[in-house]
């Protein structure tokens, strides 16, 4: 699954976008045939892979960017944590819109609005500037949600599982690949080249989009917008596996910030002294466990969500320790970043999945918001907390960070597993 397969494919896209996705309102309850073609399940997941990307590109960029705008090793962590912040106000208050909206409206605004903010990094002339417009970029990324949940509802029920873990591979695998894109693209023009090249892209796969998504959408639900915010309040306070899987989606999300963010610092330092190019390699790494990682969702189609989410829980614990290797072997680190991304892209496609089957279609927008903010804080918080512990206590305090917060995540499952 790369851009130049979907980019290659346009034609056949454009040509059969009447029976991609189908325009008649599905029922309440999305029974029905299924939405989404291949084709079209393929460029969702390409949109959400490049959108989510926009907001990771920074991470092995953190020493060029610390450089440039004169921070310390102890606050760069704060270039991820307003990205982080910025999306976790976008998921509050602009996914609800989903089930209110028409969607490909939408979409195709907000992806419009990112390619100005993210001209808006590369031309930005001062530190404050910076953050500004990185706060922007994190703002409109959560597109990638919109797309999520709506991906979700044009499917058939008994899909759904499969359609989500596809689309939300193109989550984690451009989460991933943001690093290995980032790093080459720095060592060849510069750390503002990133996000222009990025820039450029987004109006490209905005194009295919429109192209693709239908002109008339869902029966949206009439609530004011203000109640619309409340609900998900609403939800959260209603639907118990709501709430627990939003508390996993802060866990590991932390735990993953908690490994990504400062890996670039000894990496980039003797006796390593790798390129930003080489830094960007792990990513690849991490991208064949996450693709790995597809099937989840059709597990849990087909009852195993809550195994699937145990034994990937625990994948993610014991990968700290050839993580913690690094020193005496990079393959090491390699091992590690594919089993502990492995273990996060089944947990997060799980908990997707399943909150997908538990509620009605005209709850996807707001469910996802409920369930992602959660991932943001835990992505905000991880990011300033591991480069505060890599500056204390260098790659082991890293680890012992990261290795924490997954073996509460992992205890609070067990926990939840005995209560049935």
């Amino acid at each position: 699954m790369t851009l130049q397969t979907e980019i290659t494919a346009e034609n056949e896209i454009a040509a059969g976008a009447a029976s991609d996705v189908r325009e008649d309102p599905p029922p309440r309850d999305g029974a029905g045939t299924k939405r989404l073609s291949r084709y079209a399940t393929l460029l969702f997941s390409v949109a959400c892979g490049l959108a989510v990307a926009n907001v990771y590109f920074s991470q092995p960029l953190l020493d060029a960017i610390g450089a440039e705008f004169d921070m310390s090793q102890a606050v760069l962590g704060i270039v991820v944590t307003i990205t982080q912040i910025g999306y976790g106000l976008g998921l509050l208050l602009l996914v609800p819109l989903g089930d209110k909206l028409n969607r490909r409206t939408m979409i195709t605004t907000q992806s419009i609005l990112s390619a100005i903010a993210l001209t808006g990094v590369g031309l930005a002339p001062t530190g404050p500037l910076l953050l500004a417009a990185m706060a922007a970029i994190g703002l409109l990324a959560v597109v990638t949600q919109v797309l999520v949940a709506y991906a979700a509802t044009l499917a058939a029920p008994e899909q759904r599982g499969h359609v989500v873990g596809i689309v939300t591979s193109g989550i984690v695998t451009g989460i991933l690949l943001a690093r290995t894109v980032a790093g080459a693209i720095a060592d060849l023009a510069g750390w503002r080249a990133v996000y222009f090249f990025s820039a450029v892209l987004t109006l490209v796969v905005t194009t295919l989009l429109y192209r693709v998504l239908p002109a008339r959408d869902i029966a949206r639900v009439t609530t004011p917008y203000s109640k619309l915010i409340a609900s998900v309040f609403t939800l959260f306070v209603r639907e118990r596996v709501l709430r627990m899987r939003a508390l996993f989606a802060l866990l590991i999300f932390a735990s993953t910030t908690v490994l990504w963010t400062p890996m670039v610092l000894p990496l980039r330092a003797p006796p390593f002294s790798l390129s930003h190019t080489a830094i960007g390699l792990f990513g690849l790494a991490g991208a064949a466990g996450a693709l790995a990682a597809a099937r989840a969702g059709s597990l849990a189609d087909r009852g195993y969500e809550r195994w699937v989410t145990g034994g990937a829980l625990l994948l993610m614990f014991v990968s700290w320790l050839p993580i913690y290797m690094m020193s005496l072997s990079l393959w090491a680190l390699v091992l590690g970043v594919i089993t502990f991304d492995l273990g996060l892209q089944a947990t997060h496609v799980t908990n997707q999945s399943t909150l997908y089957h538990a509620l009605p279609p005209d709850t996807h927008s707001r469910l996802t918001a409920g369930y992602m903010i959660f991932y943001s804080i835990g992505c905000a918080a991880g990011s300033i907390a591991s480069t505060t512990a890599y500056a204390h206590g260098g790659w082991t305090g890293v680890c012992l960070l990261g290795a924490t917060l997954s073996a509460i995540v992992l205890a609070f499952w067990v926990a939840m597993t005995r209560k049935g």
